[in-house]
């Protein structure tokens, strides 16, 4: 653990400017309406097996309407155009989601971050643990752990994890466990943490 630390603190100085212009755009993602937080979740269920770059450019295409208006066989055939594996699997989750359009931010604000984890994996398809935790931190929740395969390599890689075959909810809980231990070591929020660790591995800063 100790050498990522040491990279982790030197990253500091190089990017924590994009850091903290992401976590702005976080919190000011959390200030808007539950539309809004919608079209954050939609992003999310496109990224799951597939790549946060593609769901980006989907979601900017498409915008908050879209989402909330295309027709289901709209929706694949766009999904499609852009090259998504699972076109036709991520238009039907995000068609099923819409119920939750109008109430997602007062459920996950009434909740609080930890129980809306637990309801948005129970409750809308294509969201499991990491996914979940992932639209939490983009609309402003920094205390929960994104387990992509990015950072599980990283832990992987400096000795502080096995790199699970599956992960299951209770293995899940494990590593961000250990996440939580390495973020208080370097003074960061779990949120903060991710953007650097993804860093590590891409080079890049995105949500």
């Amino acid at each position: 653990m100790n050498s990522l630390i040491l990279k982790i603190n030197s990253l500091k100085r190089e990017i924590s400017p994009l850091v903290e212009k992401r976590i702005e755009e976080f919190l000011e993602v959390q200030k808007s309406d539950s539309k809004r937080w919608f079209s954050e979740l939609c992003f999310c269920i496109l990224t799951a097996n597939s790549s946060a770059e593609l769901g980006i450019r989907i979601q900017k295409e498409l915008g908050e309407k879209g989402f909330l208006t295309m027709s289901l066989e709209e929706l694949r055939e766009k999904l499609r155009s852009f090259g998504h594996r699972f076109y036709s699997k991520r238009a039907e989750y995000i068609v099923e989601a819409r119920r939750y359009a109008e109430s997602l931010k007062k459920i996950v604000t009434d909740l609080g971050e930890f129980s809306a984890r637990e309801w948005l994996v129970k409750n809308v398809k294509g969201i499991g643990y990491k996914e979940a935790s992932h639209f939490l931190r983009n609309v402003g929740y920094f205390n929960l752990a994104i387990l992509d395969r990015h950072i599980l390599s990283v832990l992987s890689e400096h000795g502080i994890i096995e790199k699970p075959k599956t992960l299951t909810r209770r293995r899940y809980l494990e590593i961000e466990g250990k996440m939580r231990d390495l973020a208080e070591k370097v003074d960061l929020s779990l949120g903060e943490l991710d953007l650097y660790l993804w860093y590590m591995k891409t080079g890049k800063v995105l949500k």
